[in-house]
């Protein structure tokens, strides 16, 4: 079934939306635009053909030579399908990342702890302030609140 979600995807999807995929064994991964990430979202979870029902986690990696230094990625299962969908997105120190929380209500608790050092701000999401996590050296964590 992820031989079909590719092809299909690629496809019937805007171009702008998806500049880049790449399918392996551990499932398809998108690479998108953080300005295309909530309309991809939206098409993965509601499409016949992906289903995506679960977002298991979102990781943040911190590339500091990079322009665009943060990496996030989005991990997602379709229970229907049996398969895995990762979706990825670059962002700089001012980019705004939408939340999905609104797709995804588990991103609430996932999102708030797992971007260390990403000082991307999540937006359009009613109730949730934004967030600064930072990860030290020996593994513990300060979350402080942002003035909104």
């Amino acid at each position: 079934m992820d031989n079909l979600i590719f092809q299909y995807s690629w496809e019937i999807l805007p171009k702008k939306w998806v500049h880049k995929m790449k399918r392996s064994e551990h499932g398809t991964r998108f690479y998108t635009n953080t300005d295309y990430l909530f309309p991809l979202l939206c098409f993965l979870k509601w499409h016949t053909y992906t289903r995506v029902q679960v977002l298991i986690d979102i990781c943040g990696v911190d590339y500091p030579s990079r322009k665009r230094r943060f990496e996030v990625v989005y991990n997602l299962q379709s229970t229907r399908y049996n398969s895995r969908i990762r979706v990825q997105t670059s962002a700089d120190e001012v980019t705004r990342i939408s939340s999905v929380v609104s797709l995804f209500p588990s991103a609430a608790l996932v999102g708030a702890r797992s971007l260390g050092y990403v000082w991307s701000f999540f937006h359009q999401s009613s109730g949730f302030t934004p967030y600064i996590n930072r990860l030290w050296f020996r593994g513990a964590s300060i979350t402080k609140r942002l003035s909104s």
